[in-house]
């Protein structure tokens, strides 16, 4: 695997390589938009509430699946931080409809946005918003910044949302994958 940066990719140079996009963008964490919304309720997860976050994850994509080892293995890591898991829950029902995790590089005081998910029905409901900047107020507390990245081509246009939150940038990064031979 190859990761160019566009200012120095050629597509000659790299023809026998999958090209996939990704945006990179940053939020300098001064300026962060209201985090509430009426009907849904944010709550720090727990250890205790990784199998519910794994299934969130898995019923919110089609093509990612994550498994709770995994997310175990990544409450070990050095950037791992407790109060950057977050849940949301329909105030109604109480029924977890989104979940947020993000990680934080202490010693360069970057936050990083992960994971953001909404179940496919409750989407379009402004939830996802309230997880990002949520995060993003969170993670003020103790960055100087904060970042995401993710699929250019990601047809739920998480590019867009991340913009709304005040994420600005244009950096596009080529992941290249040799191509297998036939």
């Amino acid at each position: 695997m190859l990761i160019i940066h566009q200012r120095n990719f050629s597509e000659q140079q790299y023809i026998g390589y999958d090209d996939q996009l990704y945006f990179r963008l940053y939020h300098n964490l001064k300026q962060i938009k209201g985090n509430a919304l009426d009907g849904f309720i944010i709550k720090t997860a727990s250890k205790n509430d990784i199998p519910m976050v794994v299934d969130i994850i898995n019923r919110s994509y089609d093509d990612i699946t994550v498994s709770y080892d995994q997310l175990i293995e990544f409450t070990k890591t050095r950037v791992y931080d407790s109060n950057l898991w977050i849940l949301v829950l329909d105030a109604s029902t109480s029924d977890v409809v989104g979940c947020g995790i993000a990680e934080l590089d202490k010693e360069l005081r970057e936050g990083v946005i992960e994971w953001i998910q909404v179940l496919p029905e409750y989407r379009g409901k402004k939830i996802g918003t309230l997880i990002v900047n949520e995060l993003l107020e969170r993670l003020s507390q103790a960055a100087r910044f904060a970042t995401v990245s993710g699929k250019k081509d990601n047809p739920t246009q998480p590019e867009m949302l991340y913009r709304k939150c005040g994420f600005t940038g244009n950096d596009i990064w080529h992941i290249l994958t040799k191509k297998q031979s036939i």
